[in-house]
């Protein structure tokens, strides 16, 4: 392919078989999931993380988090009603585990764990009297204190043996969910259930901090919110409001602990929005990045966008996801064509096996279609900026195609007009920084496209490279000022008389891993290339 830059080279130097290191095994987690009988039916309570935090921020959950090594010290009373009961990994696909060895479902300081996030994060801990119309006043200051001590970072769980008294067997194994591979820290998160009366005096509370609000919902009622556009959760939580909502905590306690119907052949049922399905493929993509995410978009016809895995095994799970839903949809779900955001390697490596295996006509945009041409890439035909398409279902997804140049000449995004998702390619990434490499890579237009799409009111961000990000427009607009903070870094530079990209690196980039160093600089290089014709370089 002509024209290769260096982002390309390393990208193929990738394909060809270089060792990467081994993923970091899963952190075990817990969640509880509060809930109570209303005059409406059973209401959970779950809580709103904020937008500041690296994972899941701004997502909506319930309280949880991840096991620490002094909760393995801690022993309480009681164990949780199921746990342990049937296979340790139900419903959770092959593909999700790959090479990782999933530890037992109740390992050492699991129940402290599940304990101490609530306390902190709710308020409250599983005892009899905690759940009472009359707790003492001592329970109530000693509930108190030893969550203001956890707050503040002070070591306080042995308060929760000790003192307080909690009882491990109200709390109700209600499941074990896998994190997807959408980045390098994964999570073996286990679901317990805890009844909690309105009648009780104590009540769930949030105090601002990792979390913004918090509340108590109907299953259903949380449902629509996230169909409306209004929240944005993940498929965990979206099993567990479904069956709750649907047949309640006692009846749907066997569908909650084996969520088979949410996978898809291997893959699991990866939904974060409604009508955009994601499916994390294994590429030889640029560390730490593992994966490229392919989508597909629409409720009924559909495109898949960037199946871009080369790797046999990977293109299989996908098709045969593919026909998994097809076959549990029916007609209804049709798939018409692939889209391509981009030409890179890692975003169209199953392109032909896909384009094959369902008879669909390739997309991109024309300088895209160009360079996969010369690469032997099959092309159909073009989308063009400000093309509308109305992919048909229940409900109808609007699309629009946006041309977005920046890390390429040719790049695409795709705008759910509806729901107010935007499949971003390689604008952004939830990993790391974009690499925008001359000359296909353009700095003046890759800052153009961040602002054009941080003004575009999109709510949801769907990366080529690691987990879905909400409160778009802020995120967007964050990493533009990034960007414009490292050119007035390279400004400085310049004025203080370095005049080549190697010597500006190390004061534009004071945390780098001199691995990427050779990076760094074609992005000091896209920079200075930028001040050049703004005239502010001498």
């Amino acid at each position: 392919m002509a024209d290769r830059s260096l982002y390309e080279r390393v990208l193929e130097r990738l394909a060809e078989g270089v060792e990467l290191p081994q993923p970091r095994p899963p952190r075990a987690s817990a969640s509880v999931v509060l809930w109570r009988r209303g005059g409406d039916g059973v209401e959970v309570f779950w809580v709103r993380r904020s937008p500041e935090l690296a994972f899941m921020g701004g997502w909506h959950a319930f309280p949880g988090g991840g096991l620490s090594r002094g909760d393995r010290e801690i022993r309480f009373q009681g164990e949780p009603r199921g746990l342990g009961e049937g296979p340790d990994d139900a419903g959770i696909p092959e593909l999700l585990t790959g090479e990782l060895e999933l530890g037992e479902v109740a390992p050492p300081g699991l129940l402290t764990c599940a304990v101490r996030e609530l306390l902190e994060e709710t308020g409250l801990a599983p005892m009899e009297e905690a759940r009472s119309a009359n707790p003492s006043g001592a329970l109530v200051e000693k509930l108190a204190g030893t969550r203001h001590r956890l707050l503040s970072g002070q070591p306080a769980v042995e308060a929760l043996a000790g003192d307080l008294g909690v009882d491990g067997s109200l709390l109700t194994y209600a499941g074990r969910w896998l994190t997807p591979p959408l980045g390098p820290l994964r999570f073996d998160n286990r679901f317990f259930l805890l009844e909690w009366g309105a009648e009780a005096a104590l009540q769930p509370s949030v105090i601002p901090g990792e979390l913004v609000a918090g509340g108590w919902v109907r299953p259903l009622d949380a449902l629509a919110a996230w169909r409306g556009g209004e929240v944005i959760t993940a498929p965990p939580i979206l099993h567990i409001l479904r069956v709750l909502g649907e047949e309640g905590p006692e009846d749907g306690l066997a569908r909650l602990r084996n969520p088979v119907e949410a996978n898809l052949g291997a893959h699991r049922r990866i939904e974060f929005r409604p009508g955009v399905l994601l499916f994390p493929m294994e590429t030889p993509t640029l560390p730490p990045a593992r994966h490229t995410n392919a989508y597909l978009l629409g409720h009924g016809e559909s495109v898949l966008v960037d199946p871009g895995s080369p790797f046999p095994r990977e293109i299989a799970a996908l098709t045969g996801a593919l026909a998994a839903l097809i076959d549990q949809e029916g007609p209804r779900r049709r798939l018409c064509a692939i889209w391509l955001t981009h030409h890179h390697p890692d975003h169209v490596g199953g392109v032909a096996a896909l384009r094959s295996a369902f008879d669909l006509p390739v997309l991109a945009h024309p300088l895209t279609a160009e360079r996969l041409r010369q690469a032997g890439v099959p092309v159909d035909g073009v989308l063009e900026d400000g093309r509308r398409v109305v992919l048909e279902g229940e409900p109808p997804l609007p699309v629009r195609v946006l041309h977005t140049p920046g890390h390429t000449r040719g790049h695409l995004c795709f705008f759910d007009e509806e729901g107010g998702s935007l499949i971003a390619g390689d604008v952004i990434s939830g990993l790391s920084t974009i690499v925008i490499d001359p000359p296909e890579g353009d700095m003046e237009d890759y800052l153009a496209t961040l602002a054009r799409l941080r003004d575009l009111g999109a709510r949801t961000l769907f990366p080529s490279h690691g987990p879905v990000l909400a409160e778009a427009s802020a995120r967007l607009g964050a990493y533009l000022e990034h960007r414009l903070m490292r050119e007035r870094r390279v400004a400085a530079a310049w004025a203080a008389g370095l005049r080549t990209p190697a010597e500006i690196v190390p004061q534009a980039y004071d945390d780098l891993d001199p691995a990427v160093a050779p990076l760094a600089e074609r992005q000091v290089q896209a920079h200075l290339d930028r001040l050049e014709r703004r005239g502010r370089l001498d």
